[in-house]
């Protein structure tokens, strides 16, 4: 509609990466005090502060590029009656079991949704330094945060034979292991949060079971 037309989508790309790094240092620098662990036994407070930190930033980022971009996020319980055509959808910190354990697996997830189907995103896992994005024209692409570099995101074509299965950290039970049983599994990975669906988009595992 009239709303996307007015999207600069280059802009809108380089807002939302830069937003999703920007969170993603805030979280980890929550993680990396050293009264972390102690204020966890307390009252869990990390996991708040880390979440709220990551959520300003995005929130205030985009309110500031994009004043007349309707914003959705976890962290906002208001927000999740808005109705828009295009809004953006934020989860500031998916993944808080292994955020909580100082695990590398939880992710920073901004993306613009349009007439219900997600369009352009971003996905940063900042504790494995990943950053996982759709670029202005729809193509998707892992971007190397040491040297730049792009690499296109590819599912591969499965091995039946020889199955690489990415599980969930925290929704593990019989009924899944049942399900991953009857196939011939060469390898299983575990991993939280939406890392799941990004190692599955670049080929690096062939499917993400969840029952339930």
């Amino acid at each position: 509609g009239g709303a996307m037309a007015r999207i600069d989508h280059d802009r809108l790309f380089a807002v939302f990466r830069n937003l999703a790094l920007q969170a993603g240092a805030a979280i980890l620098d929550v993680q990396s005090r050293p009264d972390f662990g102690e204020r966890l036994k307390a009252d869990a407070s990390p996991v708040t502060e880390a979440d709220l930190a990551a959520d300003a930033i995005i929130r205030n980022g985009l309110a500031s590029e994009f004043p007349d971009l309707a914003v959705v996020t976890e962290e906002s319980a208001a927000s999740h009656s808005l109705r828009a055509e295009t809004f953006v959808l934020v989860d500031p910190l998916d993944g808080t079991k292994e955020f909580l354990r100082r695990q590398g697996d939880f992710t920073v997830n901004i993306a613009l949704v349009q007439g219900g189907f997600p369009v352009r995103g971003v996905v940063h896992a900042p504790a494995r330094g990943r950053l996982f994005q759709t670029a202005p024209d729809g193509s998707s692409h892992e971007e190397d945060l040491g040297t730049g570099h792009r690499r296109p995101l590819r599912v591969r074509v499965p091995d039946n034979d020889a199955l690489v299965v990415v599980a969930s950290k925290s929704h593990r039970d019989a009924e899944t292991d049942a399900w991953i049983a009857r196939l011939r599994v060469a390898e299983s990975q575990s991993a939280g949060s939406s890392l799941k669906f990004c190692l599955v988009a670049a080929g690096e595992a062939d499917l993400y079971p969840r029952l339930g």
